[in-house]
Formats: C-alpha cells, sequence, structure tokens
C-alpha cells in the first residue's frame, strides 16, 4: 500500500488510520464573496488573514482559486501563494491549486512551495490534453484531483463513474506512468431530494462508486464538495446539517478520505434526533419510494410552527426605514403602502418619502446588486415595490404641486430599426430606473433619425441602443455615424446578444468623436452611467477613449493574414456523399400544412429551461442551476414563479401559437443552391447557400449546405423542408398589462417564456415531421437532454445562424410557404421576425448533415452569391458585412 504525501512546510501523510481531511476552501473566489472582494480591491494582506483562519480553524489543505471574469487569475494565483510562502504558519499546510484555466494551473505550479495538489484535470477535453497536463503535472512533482467527466459530460451514475474513473486511471498509471498514491478522484456529489426521480440514487452512487474506487484503483484517494447534497434544503440548516453527516458517516466507511466540508454545518452523527435520523437515511440510501416527500413534510412541519412565523415577521419590530429598506430589498409589497403612508404623515412633503425613504432603500438595493449579493430578479422586483408606492404617492405630490424628483440623470433606450427583441433592453431599462434614473424607452424597431431627435427633444444624458440580429450591429455604427454628422456628443451605450467589445471598438468607436462603450450585462450599465454622468468624468471618458483605441488596435494587430480557398477551390472539395448508394428517405408528407392553433401543453416537455434563466444573468443548466451553491435559491424562486405565470398563460389561454411548414422534392446544383420543386417537378423556390473557404488542413472538406441535398446530376430525388412558427400572438398585450400595473417583473417574466415555448415548438415540429410527416426516424426514441444537444438525425439550421448566415435567405421562406399571409407572422425591413417570440428554418433529412460554421467568406463567393440571388453587389455586402474576410 502506497501513501498519498503531501507537504507544506510540514509534510501530510494520508493513510488508513488518519482522520478525514477537511479542504478550506473560504480562500476559493467562488466560496467566498468575501475573499473575492478583498482579492478585486488588492487587499491581499485581509485576504491572507481568511487564510490564516483556515489554517487556525483545522483545515489540513487550503484551496486555492481565483476564476472570475473581472481578476487577472494568473497574476492573482502568484501573487497570493508568493504571500503565502511568506508566511509560516498558513505555509505550514498544503495548497490545492485550483482552477479550470490551465494557463493559472501551470503557473500556480511554477511558484507554490511544497508538494501540492492540482484541481483539476478530466477527460473532457479527450485523451491528448489529459495526457498532456498529466505529465507536465507528474513533472512538477504534485498529486492531482481528477474529475469524473469524459467528452461525453459528467458521471452522474455509479456505471459512469467506474467507468471514467477506471479510464483515467489506466491512462495515468500505465501511460503517463504517474503515481497511483498521487491521483485523487473527485466523483461529482449531486443533490439528493429534489423531488426529481433520476436525482434519488445521487447519493447512494457516490458511495458505491467511491467503494468500487478504493477497491478497484489500488493506492487512489477520493473526493468531493459535501454541501452539494443537501442543497434542496437550502433555508433549514437543522436538516441540511443533518444530511451532512449522515452523507459523511456513510462515504467516509466506503473510502471517501478528503473533502470540502463547513464544519458548522454538521451535527454529530449520533445527536442526530432519531425521527430525522431515519429520514435522511431513508433519503441518502434511497430505502423508500417516498423517502424525499416524507423528509419535506417534516422540514415544513419544523418550519411552519408559531415561533417561525412570529420570526419571519420579526421585520415589523424594525424602524419605519428599515422595515421601508426590507421591503424593497425582499422584493415584498405586502406593507409597502402601509409604511409609505406612515413615512408621508411624518414628512413635510410626500416628493420626501421618494427622495429620502424609497431611494435609500434603493439605495441598499443598488449596492448589494453591485456586489453580487442580489440577482437580477431580485432586483426587479424591489422595481415592482417601488413603483407600487410611487403610485400610490403620486396624487399627494399633484395635490402639492410639488416639483417631481430630480432624477439623476435622463436615458434614452431603443431597439434599433428592424430590430424587434426588447427583453434586454427593458432589463437594463428598471435597473437603471431602481437607481433614480429617468428612463425614455422608444420602444422597438426605432430608426436613426427618431432616436437622434428624440435624444434632442428630451435633452438626454445618454442614449442606450440594443439590438439582437445581425443586421442590427450595422445600425447601430449608422447612429453612431449620424450622430457623428450632426456634430452630437451624447454618449453611446452599446448592448444586446449579437454586440460585443471587439465589434463597438472596431465598428462603431471610430465613426463617432464622442464616448461610446459597450455594456455586456445589465449589472454593469449603472456602474457606467454613473461614471458617465458624475461631474469628475473627464478623466473616465478620456480613460474609455484610450481603452477603446487601444482595444482596436490590439485587435487588428491580431489579425492573421489568413489563407481562403477560391470559391471554385472550395467546391471541388466540398462534402461528398455517395449518392448512388444513398438510401434517400421518401417523405409521407409532401406540400405545406399550415397549424392554426398549436396547444401549448404539448410544447411543455421540449422546453429548454437554461435560456430562460441566462435572459435574467442566472448562469447555470437546468435543472443543476435550481441547486446551484451561488444562485440555486433565486433561480428556484424565479423558476416557481415562472411556472405559475405559465399555467395561468395556458389555462386562460393567453398565447395563441401558429405554425406553417413544408417538405418538398428538391435537388442541388454545382452552384450550391437548393432547388426546391412541387411533385410535378416545376421550380417553386431556390435557397442559396454559402460555402467555407477558409483554408484548412489537408484532406478537410469545405461545407454548404447544398451538400446535403443529392445533386441534380445523380438522378436521385432528394426532399427539404421549411417551417415558421411563433407563440407570440397575445404576448405583448399580456406584457403590457404588467406594465402598465409597474409589474415590469412579470412583463419580462411573459416575454421570456414566450421565447421559450417558441424554441419548444420548433423542437417539437421539428420532432413531428421526423416521425410522423417526413418519416425517417419513425422509432426515435430521445429524452429532452438529447434533443437540446442535438442528438437527432437530420438538422434545422436557421438563416442567420453560422451555417446560412444570410437574413435574406428567410424571404425565400416567407414566400414559398406564404408565411404571413397563412399564419400572420412577418418579417420586419432587418428581417427580424414579428411578434418576436418565432423560430424559422429549413429541415434537412439526410443523416449525413450536420451543424457547421460558414465562417469568413471572400469578394469571390460574395460576388457569385450576389450574381446567383439576382441583386446588386453592395446590397448583398450589406447583408453579408459580417461574414467578409476583406
Amino acid at each position: 500500500m502506497k501513501y498519498l504525501k503531501l507537504s507544506g512546510l510540514e509534510p501530510l501523510i494520508i493513510t488508513p488510520e488518519s482522520n478525514f481531511i477537511n479542504i478550506g476552501e473560504r480562500t476559493n473566489v467562488a466560496g467566498s464573496k468575501k475573499f473575492l472582494r478583498l482579492i478585486k480591491e488588492g487587499n491581499y494582506s485581509e485576504a491572507l488573514d481568511i487564510a490564516r483562519n483556515q489554517v487556525e480553524g483545522g483545515a489540513q489543505i487550503l484551496d486555492v482559486n481565483f476564476d472570475d471574469g473581472l481578476l487577472d487569475g494568473k497574476f492573482a494565483m502568484v501573487k497570493f501563494l508568493n504571500l503565502i510562502a511568506s508566511e509560516p504558519d498558513i505555509s505550514r499546510i498544503p495548497i490545492m491549486i485550483d482552477s479550470s484555466k490551465w494557463e493559472i494551473l501551470e503557473a500556480g505550479l511554477q511558484v507554490v512551495q511544497g508538494k501540492c495538489v492540482v484541481n483539476s484535470i478530466s477527460l473532457k477535453e479527450g485523451e491528448k490534453e489529459f495526457i498532456d497536463h498529466a505529465k507536465k503535472i507528474k513533472r512538477y512533482g504534485a498529486a492531482v484531483i481528477v474529475m469524473a467527466f469524459d467528452e461525453n459530460g459528467q458521471a452522474d451514475n455509479f456505471e459512469r463513474r467506474i467507468e471514467i474513473c477506471k479510464r483515467s486511471y489506466d491512462i495515468l498509471v500505465n501511460q503517463v506512468h504517474f503515481a497511483s498514491e498521487d491521483i485523487i478522484f473527485d466523483l461529482n456529489i449531486f443533490p439528493v431530494a429534489t423531488g426529481m426521480d433520476e436525482h434519488r440514487r445521487n447519493a447512494i452512487d457516490f458511495i458505491e462508486a467511491t467503494k468500487w474506487v478504493r477497491e478497484n484503483l489500488p493506492n487512489v484517494s477520493v473526493s468531493g464538495g459535501v454541501s452539494n447534497v443537501s442543497f434542496s434544503f437550502r433555508g433549514n440548516d437543522n436538516v441540511r446539517e443533518a444530511m451532512h453527516s449522515v452523507f459523511l458517516y456513510h462515504a467516509i466507511k466506503a473510502g471517501m478520505n478528503m473533502g470540502i466540508v463547513n464544519p458548522t454545518m454538521l451535527e454529530v452523527y449520533d445527536e442526530i434526533p432519531k425521527e430525522l435520523l431515519e429520514l435522511v437515511e431513508d433519503v441518502m440510501l434511497d430505502r423508500r419510494e417516498d423517502a424525499t416527500e416524507r423528509l419535506l413534510d417534516y422540514s415544513e412541519r419544523v418550519k411552519s410552527t408559531k415561533k417561525e412565523f412570529v420570526e419571519e415577521l420579526e421585520w415589523r419590530k424594525e424602524t419605519l426605514q428599515n422595515r421601508i429598506t426590507h421591503a424593497l430589498v425582499k422584493g415584498t409589497d405586502r406593507f409597502i403602502i402601509e409604511d409609505v403612508e406612515e413615512a408621508r404623515s411624518l414628512s413635510k412633503r410626500p416628493l420626501d418619502v421618494i427622495e429620502l425613504n424609497l431611494m435609500t432603500g434603493m439605495g441598499v438595493v443598488g449596492d448589494l446588486f453591485g456586489s453580487g449579493k442580489m440577482f437580477l430578479p431580485q432586483v426587479v422586483k424591489s422595481a415592482r415595490v417601488m413603483k407600487k408606492a410611487v403610485a400610490y404617492l403620486q396624487p399627494y405630490i399633484e395635490a402639492e404641486k410639488d416639483e417631481k424628483q430630480k432624477p439623476n440623470g435622463k436615458i434614452l433606450m431603443a431597439t434599433v430599426k428592424g430590430d424587434v427583441h426588447d427583453i434586454g433592453k427593458n432589463i437594463v431599462s428598471v435597473v437603471l430606473g431602481c437607481n433614480n434614473y429617468e428612463i425614455i424607452d422608444l420602444g422597438v424597431m426605432v430608426p436613426a433619425e427618431k432616436i437622434i431627435q428624440a435624444a434632442i427633444d428630451h435633452q438626454v444624458d445618454v442614449i442606450g441602443l440594443s439590438g439582437l440580429i445581425t443586421p442590427s450591429l450595422d445600425e447601430m455604427v449608422h447612429v453612431a455615424d449620424e450622430l457623428q454628422r450632426k456634430n452630437l456628443n451624447f454618449p453611446l451605450l452599446i448592448g444586446g446578444a449579437t454586440t460585443s467589445k471587439a465589434h463597438t471598438a472596431v465598428k462603431i468607436f471610430p465613426k463617432y468623436g464622442h464616448t461610446v462603450v459597450h455594456v455586456n450585462d445589465a449589472s454593469r450599465a449603472v456602474g457606467v452611467v454613473s461614471q458617465l454622468l458624475d461631474h469628475n468624468n473627464v478623466q473616465y471618458k478620456a480613460d474609455l477613449k484610450i481603452d477603446y483605441e487601444d482595444f482596436r488596435q490590439k485587435f487588428l494587430d491580431r489579425q492573421i493574414e489568413k489563407v481562403y480557398l477560391t470559391i471554385e477551390e472550395a467546391r471541388k472539395q466540398n462534402f461528398t456523399i455517395d449518392w448512388a448508394n444513398e438510401n434517400i428517405s421518401k417523405p409521407k408528407f409532401l406540400g405545406i400544412k399550415v397549424i392554426e392553433n398549436q396547444d401549448l401543453r404539448e410544447l411543455l416537455d421540449f422546453m429548454d429551461w437554461s435560456p430562460f434563466f441566462r435572459s435574467w444573468e442566472l448562469h447555470g443548466k437546468f435543472p443543476q442551476i435550481l441547486t446551484d451553491e451561488v444562485v440555486g435559491e433565486q433561480a428556484t424562486e424565479l423558476f416557481n414563479e415562472a411556472k405559475v405565470l405559465l399555467d395561468k398563460i395556458l389555462d386562460e389561454k393567453l398565447f395563441t401559437a401558429k405554425g406553417i411548414f413544408g417538405i418538398f422534392p428538391a435537388n442541388s446544383n454545382e452552384q450550391d443552391d437548393v432547388l426546391v420543386y412541387n411533385e410535378e417537378g416545376n421550380e417553386l423556390a431556390k435557397f442559396h447557400t454559402l460555402r467555407q473557404q477558409l483554408k484548412k488542413s489537408a484532406g478537410k472538406e469545405y461545407l454548404a449546405l447544398s451538400d446535403f441535398i443529392a445533386p441534380k446530376s445523380s438522378g436521385k430525388q432528394d426532399y427539404v423542408g421549411a417551417f415558421a412558427v411563433t407563440t407570440g400572438f397575445g404576448t405583448e398585450e399580456l406584457a403590457k398589462k404588467y406594465y402598465d400595473e409597474g409589474d415590469d417583473y412579470n412583463a419580462i417574466i411573459v416575454k421570456a417564456l414566450a421565447d421559450r415555448l417558441a424554441e419548444a415548438f420548433a423542437e417539437f415540429l421539428h420532432y413531428k415531421v421526423r416521425t410522423e410527416f417526413w418519416g425517417y426516424a419513425e422509432d426515435e426514441n430521445l429524452e429532452n437532454e438529447d434533443l437540446i444537444a442535438e442528438k437527432y438525425l437530420g438538422i434545422r439550421p436557421a438563416p442567420g445562424y453560422p451555417a446560412c448566415p444570410d437574413h435574406l435567405e428567410k424571404q425565400t421562406i416567407w414566400d414559398l410557404l406564404k408565411v404571413k399571409e397563412n399564419i400572420g407572422l412577418e418579417l420586419t425591413e432587418s428581417l427580424a421576425m414579428f411578434p418576436t417570440a418565432a423560430v424559422s428554418g429549413y429541415y434537412f433529412g439526410n443523416p449525413k448533415a450536420k451543424y457547421f460554421g460558414v465562417g469568413k467568406i471572400k469578394e469571390d463567393q460574395l460576388k457569385d452569391y450576389a450574381e446567383r440571388k439576382g441583386v446588386d453587389l453592395e446590397f448583398a455586402r450589406k447583408w453579408l458585412s459580417p461574414n467578409l474576410a476583406d
């Protein structure tokens, strides 16, 4: 038996007789908000105190992590480890260098003293990278944590855990010749008692896999983050403490010998109340079908005592200002009118209640949001409470003919011409409104001249431009151009899904002589605007200009001269299918089918909830996000409230979903076109596809969508489909109802749900086409997760996306299917779909069809494409400008 030997200034030898090794994680920016704040402030002295407290509190290994988007992780890792090295009371224990980025791990390895642990490597990116990293770690003389993760994802059951661990172990020991005692497996601890059947065995699978690993993979250790197991019971510390103790009791017996555990969240196993112990054991070991329900009942029974209810309203005994602040922070409006009335009766003017009481509370909300202690959905709820309070005070303010409260500034917000997407814009407007900025919202599809005139008329301080589709990028450039031409100097905020700092710096910034800044999320908007409008803003604006000019120059300098094939050369190396031996599936249905009123309930099983949370800046994969340590509680609350609203939409039939699709005979030609016919063989339409041109390594093919359709010269009849769906009818009306009531929170949820339902409709319809109408995949039986991962046969690419980046192709779909005439779904002049909750695209049924990106194209293909489409060259250039290599 060989033992894991680690060291700081002192050795740590882990033997079978060793107690459980506790890893301290408070020096991890993801595990401690205080540590993150100190590092961001450059306060390494206080950050070292956190490390010292971890050691004094009994940590035997110190986990150090600097993975945060706003940190220079490599610099911070090197600096902190060097500082630790000069503190003997900290550096006496081994260090765990923790990062998801190899360059940070390696930087840490180069300066750490003693024998450390690297956290982590895995087979996620394949064996080559796994072996390369393992060899380097071996050369540095470190131990390593190996995640149970491979090319197919994270191990989430017993079989996958042992499969990945066995494979990883064999590679490390037999190929890399890594010391087996220096291998530590993290087998992924997942939550139990979530209410989902697939999670019932999460704990027992981990425990059994631990036992298998320790018995079958000689000398290794097993670790994990214990708090994950109890995420379902956040808010009930008694139950969580018992769950941690029971889990550890069984996991340690099975062979888990180290892990991240918060000692304050542990109950002594023998002191857990008998009833609770039995209920937790039933959950952990999956001993009863109703184990989760029974533990939930216990949890609610304990929490719902009269004492607990009294404590819940304890804040009502606070001072008036504290009560108002509490209501705004918690987003609860139950007592806000009562408290505002009390404040009004004590104030000289009703306006004072807004300027003093309410804005004091909103200041706390802003601080908490800015520091990451509140999340976007909570801020929008705070705005709802604020609006209710202001609405109550408004008649009193009008009666006294007071001047309006002076705002911090006036911001004009608009979604640019041709674009109809406004969820992100509306969220930013709410957040700025919460911080006492007056918002002039011009809505969607706003032309440059209207934006500029409104900015002049309202004397705004800042203009905010938003857009989602690619043509919006050019429209933003046009707005900047017009502002410059008219010699205006409004600071310009740029935001939206397709925007980026790179595009802003390279395309928009050079067009405008005044301040331009990209804002990538709502949390940054307030900070940017407040600095822009600060009376000492000269230096900030100057720094922004320097930053964007520097970014632009570096971006241009990085542009390596790339080699492209001519379009003719690329066509000669196309993606080839042996059409002579290809079995083409003839559709069971040919023609066009209209769906007048799709049952929304049929779409629920096809919904992908992950983008719903991203729209609220809560990042994570569904359903795991519901138990995420950072955003899980807020994600769960948002999810539950969204489901209530979704039920209302379904029960009251507030949305109308319409769709249309067609399946047609088709062939491709030598010019990368897809020729679409009716059943008599007459040409109905021509889809123009684009081909990859950027030079690849020898033997690689250059793809176009037309490669997946049998060429006319093959003599074989092939088929193609097209579709358009929307769930947007009724969305604007319902959202407006909530906006008019001052309820931005539910208004935004309405639009986000409509988008999710539209995507689900597209997924559902594609499934029906594959299995019924076309029928080439009659026996398909995929879970929703597999559908999201696009594991089905065939593809449904959409104009405007990587495989077919030209939005103009939507017009061909609309003409072919008569989309507007049949279902009322329209295209704007920038070819955005209206209503916005809509999806359109093609159906390719060949099993070899796959998604890809066309990438940049050369001038010769642009000319060829314009000629094929019968449009002016400059017109084609306008629509394809983001994809041009020149």
